[in-house]
C-alpha cells in the first residue's frame, strides 16, 4: 500500500505541474464539457499516469510535446499504448501544436474516438 500512496502522490504532483497545453485541453474537457463525458487528469492506470482518461468511455488522451518525436520516446509510447490497450482503453494522442492551433479539431477527434464500440 505504501508504494500505491507514493504513486498517487506522484499523480497529484503531475496535476499541479501540468504543461500549458495540458491546462488548455483540461479547460475544454473538465466538468463534462465534452459531450457530457467525465474526464480525469493525471490518472494512474497500472504503472502509468495518463494525461486524461474517461473511464466510462475507456478512452485515454495523451498530450505529446516535441520530445515524443525522439526514437526512444516513440518506443516508450508504443509500449505504454500497448499496455493501456490491453486494459481495454483506446489511446489517442494530441500534439501540443494541435491543442494551441486547432483545439476544436482536437476536441472533435477526441469526441469521435468516444463513439467506438
Amino acid at each position: 500500500m505504501r508504494g500505491m500512496e507514493r504513486f498517487k502522490a506522484r499523480a497529484r504532483s503531475f496535476r499541479a505541474s501540468q504543461t500549458s497545453a495540458e491546462a488548455k485541453l483540461w479547460q475544454a474537457l473538465r466538468n463534462r464539457r465534452l459531450a457530457r463525458w467525465k474526464f480525469r487528469r493525471q490518472h494512474p492506470i497500472g504503472r502509468y499516469i495518463v494525461d486524461f482518461v474517461t473511464l466510462d468511455g475507456k478512452l485515454v488522451v495523451e498530450v505529446d510535446g516535441v520530445t515524443h518525436a525522439e526514437p526512444n520516446e516513440i518506443e516508450r509510447d508504443i509500449i505504454r499504448s500497448q499496455f493501456l490497450e490491453s486494459c481495454g482503453f483506446l489511446v489517442v494522442r494530441v500534439s501540443n501544436s494541435d491543442v494551441y492551433e486547432n483545439l476544436d479539431g482536437a476536441l472533435e477527434m477526441i469526441e469521435t474516438s468516444l463513439r467506438f464500440d
